[in-house]
């Protein structure tokens, strides 16, 4: 009889470890909000502009932009959110009243480009192709999940296997951490298409705005205009043209 039951055990054992190797990355399963597709016009403007609240920082033209329009529109509705500029490799994170909380450095795509190839997410990374390592813009659901190897990341663009995630020194060679450190952008294009973040920041910052929920991601594109990717509006423009 005891070795039956250890046999069992053995095999209850067995069974849960292939699982943990085979089961596929999590996204989730947190309730879908109200979230209207991309080119939805559904938000209603309010009677007096709302701009987002900066702090002391002075963001660049893009990230201000779509900051205003979200904080004026209700875009993100009621989520935290999050604006990562490609050009400054610098991601912006805001609670739910558009107030930003901080923003960091990061690492994006090696590959200029704002769209995904289709079946991207489908492929194993070695056969992504360096022109394919792009970071593609747009606004996303973003949850918080697991990747396959049972690390926490947020996912920006489950479909197509874009998450944020705290930084990986992996390869040596590749001086991520000190890409990351770097004064400037021009050496912070370095991933698959992943974003990465330094451990410190992803664990003040972006889990306790994604922790257990959903937020919004807007990607800014580097080569499309932003106005082709996202349906926004100058909010002081929006308003001044109300009024005539």
């Amino acid at each position: 009889m005891n070795s039956v039951l250890d046999g069992l055990k053995q095999g209850i054992v067995l069974g849960v470890a292939i699982a943990a190797v085979i089961l596929p990355p999590s996204r989730g399963t947190h309730p879908l909000p109200d979230f209207p597709a991309i080119g939805s016009r559904s938000a209603s403007v309010p009677a007096s502009p709302r701009y987002a609240d900066f702090r002391a920082s002075s963001p660049p033209d893009g990230v201000r932009y779509i900051a205003d329009w979200v904080a004026d529109s209700g875009d993100n509705r009621g989520m935290a959110f999050l604006i990562i500029d490609k050009k400054d490799a610098r991601v912006w994170v805001f609670d739910p009243d558009s107030r930003l909380q901080a923003s960091s450095p990061v690492l994006l795509g090696a590959a200029a480009g704002d769209d995904s190839v289709e079946d991207i997410g489908t492929r194993p990374i070695a056969q992504v192709r360096p022109e394919e390592r792009t970071t593609p813009a747009g606004r996303f659901l973003a949850e918080p999940g697991r990747n396959a190897k049972g690390e926490d990341v947020v996912w920006v663009d489950y479909d197509h296997a874009v998450s944020m995630h705290r930084l990986r020194a992996v390869e040596p060679s590749e001086r991520r951490q000190q890409r990351l450190a770097s004064p400037t952008p021009e050496d912070n294009r370095i991933s698959y298409g992943c974003i990465n973040v330094p451990p410190a920041f992803y664990d003040a910052v972006v889990k306790p705005a994604f922790d257990r929920r959903r937020g919004v991601v807007y990607v800014l594109p580097e080569i499309k205009a932003i106005e082709d990717v996202f349906v926004s509006y100058d909010v002081a423009a929006r308003h001044a043209a109300g009024r005539s």
